[in-house]
């Protein structure tokens, strides 16, 4: 349930010590408070006695799935000038100023949010928080800002397409997608980048950070009443500004489309997938499961078979990352240029045999306890519960969603197994990156 390979590729913005990252004891946690403030805001806490550390995540409605081809990147691109400063600092000063609380702060556009992430020794989180607030509501957003972040995101996306992995996976989600806007590089275009002017980047800052948009999570050693009523000094007096509808979104079809690039590579890239079941659909816990049986570390099928059986891979994985619209699970290969066309066609033979033959037991159940030990151990910070309570509420869960997840996970059987095997991976999209 993390972000994947196309997530991790937004931008951190600010960052300066490495804060929030204590382990926290799962027994320690109490139960978060979840409360809409009057103009709509969302605001949950989850108190942890434990680790003298504060975490803030606030998400916002705004990402790759309320963009166009023409606006393509342009939440990060708003996230980029946001942090350069606000009506009371630079974003020099605003760093500094953070990093004097023992934190950091960050600010960035993904597909289906934008979040503001910053942490702090506990003690500060009243700071922490005004300074979240700040960055949030009184960002200047300059015209000259807007021309500096716009030749620092062509540089970035330049240096994406300049690495064959980052390429592949632009070039397959735009395959696999097509018209739904998760076809859409988070980072943008070098057209859209070049056409989002000052007036595009207000406007969409003010069409985004709408208080019935937002959704702000704490975790730390707080008092969640002290919080909640903090939140409300801060966020309640933002006005509500009538509710938008967001536009239809056109619809992805899945197609047995295959691609071949060629690029100056060391590597050839290999990528294999479907549409999938979005995070709200009763498939969404098998499909983890399969993604896991197929690439979980180093006892997923693609790693065992193909990388260590067969010497046809230097990296061999799967991904499944659930959003609000159609996800999509893909099957990723690193190979040698000569060993291409046998790796391609080894990790076809992994599909058919998963979608013909059922796994085993002692397969599937290797599998739930890698899936949910991962799941685990990724909230175990405060930092990371934080961004899981606001992601889960932005997506429209409701907060016993892990807990249902894990028992969904745990009922998953092998029939549900060769069920979403032959549902999911029916009709292929294939990418291939030609090292040359």
């Amino acid at each position: 349930m993390t972000a994947g390979t196309r997530r991790a590729a937004a931008l951190g913005l600010v960052g300066l010590l490495a804060v929030g990252v204590l382990v926290v004891p799962s027994a320690a946690l109490a139960e978060s408070r979840r409360e809409r403030l009057d103009n709509g805001l969302t605001v949950i806490v989850r108190e942890n006695p434990v680790a003298p550390v504060v975490a803030v995540s606030l998400l916002v409605k705004m990402g790759t799935r309320w963009e166009a081809p023409a606006t393509a990147g342009i939440a990060n691109f708003v996230h980029a000038v946001m942090v350069k400063g606000t009506a009371k600092r630079t974003g020099a000063e605003l760093a500094e100023a953070v990093a004097a609380l023992g934190g950091k702060i960050s600010a960035t556009g993904d597909v289906d949010y934008s979040e503001i992430r910053a942490s702090s020794l506990a003690r500060f989180w009243r700071d922490l928080l005004g300074f979240v607030a700040e960055l949030a509501l009184e960002p200047t957003l300059l015209p000259d800002d807007v021309d500096r972040e716009r030749d620092w995101l062509l540089s970035r996306v330049q240096k994406r397409r300049d690495n064959a992995s980052s390429r592949a996976f632009d070039a397959f989600y735009a395959a696999l997608y097509g018209p739904h806007p998760y076809a859409l590089p988070v980072l943008g275009t070098p057209e859209s980048l070049a056409r989002i002017d000052h007036a595009a980047i207000v406007a969409a800052y003010r069409a985004g950070y709408r208080p019935d948009r937002m959704v702000l999570a704490v975790s730390g050693q707080v008092a969640a009443s002290e919080v909640l009523a903090e939140a409300q000094r801060r966020f309640g007096g933002v006005a509500r500004d009538g509710a938008g509808v967001d536009p239809p979104v056109p619809a992805p079809i899945a197609s047995a489309r295959r691609v071949e690039l060629e690029m100056p590579a060391q590597q050839s890239q290999i990528l294999a997938g479907s549409l999938a079941p979005p995070l709200d659909h009763p498939d969404h816990a098998a499909v983890k499961v399969l993604s896991t049986i197929l690439g979980g570390g180093m006892a997923g099928r693609l790693f065992a078979e193909l990388r260590d059986k067969q010497g046809l891979a230097y990296t061999a994985t799967s991904y499944y990352d659930p959003v609000r619209e159609p996800g999509a699970l893909v099957l990723y290969l690193g190979t040698a240029p000569e060993n291409a066309p046998k790796a391609e066609a080894a990790l076809l033979a992994e599909v058919e045999r998963i979608r013909r033959d059922p796994v085993s037991t002692e397969e599937l159940t290797r599998a739930k306890g890698y899936l949910l030990g991962r799941y685990a151990m990724d909230r175990r910070t405060n930092e990371r519960l934080a961004w899981y309570l606001a992601f889960y509420a932005v997506e429209g869960q409701p907060p016993d969603f892990p807990e249902r997840y894990r028992q969904a996970v745990e009922a998953v059987s092998t029939a549900d197994i060769l069920r979403v095997a032959r549902r999911y991976l029916a009709t292929l999209t294939t990418l291939v990156v030609r090292a040359r």
